[in-house]
């Protein structure tokens, strides 16, 4: 099986696997981290340097916490538009389902809204949302 888990910050091992279960032990794991920005206008001035080191750093901790718990993942950092960070990691990662994590409400980052709905639509894959 593969998983391919959307991130913008780090996931402990305990919180995917509380969301995928004991399938993630057999399961080859790649984290895409999205350089998000804060808001729309850091994302239309093209200021994303501080969001893909935001996006390194997530998915990295993620992975290596999943190594560590024995799980073979890998991260990278995708796209600020999660949906062609989604779209770029497919092409060379053949994911059997993907696992969304986004902040809730409030705490929703620029272009963070709809990312199940969305995945689901443009994505032949099963998608699941799991907020934080």
């Amino acid at each position: 099986m593969h998983i391919l888990v959307l991130a913008p910050d780090a996931v402990d091992p305990e919180t995917l696997r509380g969301v995928v279960g004991d399938e993630i032990d057999q399961a080859r794991v790649l984290v895409v981290s999205p350089a998000l920005n804060e808001s729309p206008l850091a994302f239309w001035m093209s200021d994303s340097d501080e969001a893909i080191a935001d996006a390194e750093k997530a998915g990295g901790q993620t992975a290596i916490g999943l190594r560590e718990d024995g799980v073979a993942a890998n991260s990278t950092t995708g796209e600020s538009e999660p949906l062609m960070a989604l779209q770029d990691a497919l092409a060379t990662f053949p994911a059997d389902r993907i696992v969304i994590f986004a902040r809730d409400g409030d705490e929703q980052r620029y272009r963070e809204d709809d990312l199940r709905g969305a995945a689901e639509r443009q994505f032949s894959v099963p998608v699941t949302l799991a907020t934080r």
